[in-house]
């Protein structure tokens, strides 16, 4: 790798061994935080980075702040006149293409101005409660660590197997079957008794007696018509013929129903006649050929 010339408005040598020992001093002070620090070659090589060549470095700009923060690189002999100019080209250029990474270079060329400021000018005697460099490093150092901490678990929990892509859980769970066994205890007294009650309930001490219903069956009702109206010589009214116990309610009803189907029926049969004056007018039934008895003219069921 050629270097570049040494650049004219470099410091002087008494300055740049003044700043060695305030260096020296600082990267003592900060001895518990001088853990090496990884820097992160895919991001440090990336194509659209800021790679600067100066007096002292060459290489990316974001691992010249990691070195500078960790103090292994000793910012009195980098150039800031020329950092900047690299810096302003850089800009000009990303400017068309990425304003986000024109801004965090721009923030690291503003920690490695402050920086180096820090180290060359001596400490102000009438400002009290301001950070000197040495102090500065330490706890830039202490929060790179941290910061390399946060990156280890960040990657650790990355590479962990992630649910639904490494692993898989299993299926719908099976329902639990309960399976039941039961155990009888008895002794020979129980066992009799309740054999014994299985025994008297399949026997029958009585008989079973259907009762009969208060209805008047068709077969009944024809065989009374057949008895009855051989003796009637006229029309007569179909409630005539009820028997005498089916007069009121259910029973009135269950002998017009039965009586009323025997009439028909034997009416088929060529046996009787069945006339009807008008609707919801009494029903005359009589003997089949019998006109005598009846005077003409006279209306169906009248007696002169």
């Amino acid at each position: 790798m050629t270097q570049p010339p040494t650049d004219p408005n470099a410091a002087p040598p008494e300055e740049e061994s003044a700043a060695e020992a305030s260096a020296a001093e600082d990267k003592g002070a900060a001895e518990d935080f001088d853990a090496p620090v990884r820097v992160n070659p895919d991001e440090s090589e990336r194509e659209d980075g800021l790679v600067i060549d100066i007096s002292g470095y060459e290489g990316p700009l974001d691992v010249l702040l990691t070195l500078a923060r960790n103090q292994k690189v000793d910012l009195t002999k980098i150039s800031i006149l020329e950092l900047a100019e690299q810096y302003l080209q850089f800009i000009q250029e990303a400017r068309k293409l990425e304003l986000d990474l024109a801004a965090d270079y721009l923030v690291m060329a503003a920690w490695l101005a402050f920086l180096k400021s820090k180290l060359l000018l001596p400490p102000p005697e009438d400002e009290e409660g301001e950070l000197s460099g040495a102090e500065m490093a330490a706890r830039l150092a202490f929060q790179l660590q941290r910061l390399e901490a946060m990156r280890k678990a960040s990657e650790q929990l990355t590479n962990r197997t992630r649910m639904g892509i490494h692993v898989f859980a299993r299926g719908k769970p099976e329902g639990v079957r309960v399976i039941r066994t039961p155990e009888w205890q008895a002794d020979l007294y129980e066992l009799l008794k309740a054999y014994s009650v299985q025994r008297v309930r399949g026997t029958f001490t009585e008989n079973y007696e259907v009762k009969k219903l208060p209805i008047l069956a068709i077969e009944d009702a024809r065989r009374r018509l057949e008895n009855l109206i051989g003796a009637a010589m006229d029309w007569g009214r179909i409630d005539s013929f009820f028997p005498p116990d089916f007069g009121t309610g259910k029973k009135r009803r269950s002998a017009l129903a039965s009586t009323l189907s025997a009439t028909l029926e034997m009416v088929k049969d060529g046996k009787l006649e069945i006339r009807q004056t008008g609707p919801f007018q009494p029903v005359y039934v009589r003997r089949r050929g019998d006109e005598a008895g009846r005077p003409s003219g006279a209306a169906p069921g009248t007696n002169e």
